[in-house]
């Protein structure tokens, strides 16, 4: 099953895009309708309502009166915490229910108008922001809801800004277009990227890299899509987990495969294998074999590891599993220290790599054509530590 989390500012459109994605056929689990269920009449949620803010948020006739509650939190964030502590556990506990429920190879949507502002993103395979621009989604307020444009203004205000939600976003979908455009770019999302993954995820298989090479300008989002990518594997197996971002793309300024690199510290490599499942499950399946699990070090060196990959075909991701303190972990902590502190390294490290992309048309000679320029630069690294007192993981 593939959990993907579906948000977007009031007015953004969120709802079309739900839409369109059960008719693509997909599972919908909407916050909103579960939200209004824990506090219908004669339920446990109504009655801490009730008790929370008083019977003058009951209509005549017992139910929730919805526009008095919202007079009462709106503007006071106490008021709204203490709301949200009555309804969001409930919320959850009956989006767990309707999980459980769900076919095995569901493509699972959870509609959470306040996914970020609840820090929910790391526990979901996928998330999907839609995003629109401010005064379209106050006339679809106006239009849609009968709100005046300053009381759209100012639920708008109220909730998490673009920014914060891009930072969460896996995917973004504009939403300034037709509601065709809209429809297209969902079909094609679910095509060519959410059913993969969700097969990926319950075969526990890794989505497949192209020999073929490909290097790209620094992207300055990389960084921020590690740490989303670190998020989730922490959720998934404990906030302590050391993982770090390594790699090219973690050193600003320098072209790179389009591959995300994270590296996992574990104690032993035994610990690495019992965590390999529940890595799976978070979208992160094992790559097994002899040329995963035993990199090549230093000349003469085999520094053995666990590799992972990602079920996700549209973000290549590289997961190195080492043990905290060997030969191929500081290896990797130094390289990319020393790149990002010495421009000098890291230009000739860029000059080089134009050189072998020129020379080689695939990843794995490309690859191997790395392996001296390496083999030399770690006695300059290793200078530069010295020199400075690196100490890995500072």
């Amino acid at each position: 099953m593939l959990k993907v989390g579906l948000t977007g500012g009031i007015g953004a459109g969120k709802s079309a895009v739900a839409k369109r994605l059960v008719a693509n056929g997909a599972v919908l689990v909407d916050s909103d309708v579960l939200a209004r269920e824990v506090v219908a009449a004669g339920t446990s949620g109504l009655a801490e309502v009730v008790d929370a803010f008083g019977a003058g948020v009951l209509t005549p006739a017992g139910d929730l009166d919805r526009p008095a509650l919202g007079a009462r939190v709106f503007g006071d964030d106490e008021a709204r915490r203490k709301l949200e502590q009555i309804i969001h556990p409930r919320v959850r506990s009956r989006a767990v229910e309707l999980a459980h429920a769900a076919p095995v190879d569901a493509i699972l949507v959870n509609d959470v108008p306040l996914l970020v502002e609840t820090g929910q993103a790391p526990s979901y395979h996928l998330v999907i922001v839609v995003e629109a621009d401010r005064d379209r989604r106050i006339r679809r307020l106006e239009e849609t809801r009968g709100m005046t444009a300053d009381q759209a203004a100012a639920r708008i205000a109220a909730q998490a800004d673009d920014e914060q939600r891009r930072a969460a976003a896996d995917v973004l979908l504009e939403n300034n277009g037709t509601l065709d455009d809209l429809h297209a770019r969902v079909d094609l999302l679910v095509r060519e990227r959410l059913r993969p993954f969700e097969e990926h995820v319950r075969l526990g298989t890794a989505a497949r890299l192209g020999p073929e090479l490909r290097l790209v300008e620094p992207d300055p989002t990389w960084p921020a899509q590690a740490d989303r990518l670190i998020a989730r594997i922490r959720h998934a197996i404990g906030a302590e987990a050391a993982v770090t971002h390594i790699g090219s793309t973690a050193v600003p300024g320098l072209p790179a495969k389009d591959i995300i690199d994270l590296m996992l510290a574990v104690r032993t490599l035994d610990e690495a294998d019992a965590l390999a499942a529940r890595l799976g499950q978070a979208g992160f399946p094992r790559r097994s074999g002899e040329w995963f699990d035993n990199a090549r070090g230093l000349p003469g060196q085999t520094w053995p590891k666990r590799l992972h990959g990602t079920a996700d075909p549209g973000r290549p991701v590289h997961l190195h599993v080492r043990v905290s303190g060997s030969p191929g972990w500081r290896f990797a902590l130094l390289m990319r220290d020393h790149l990002r502190a010495v421009p000098a390294a890291r230009d000739e490290y860029t000059a080089a790599k134009a050189a072998w992309a020129a020379e080689h048309t695939d990843r794995y000679a490309y690859g191997e054509a790395k392996e001296p320029w390496f083999d030399a630069e770690a006695q300059a690294a290793d200078d530069w530590a010295e020199s400075t007192g690196w100490c890995p993981g500072q």
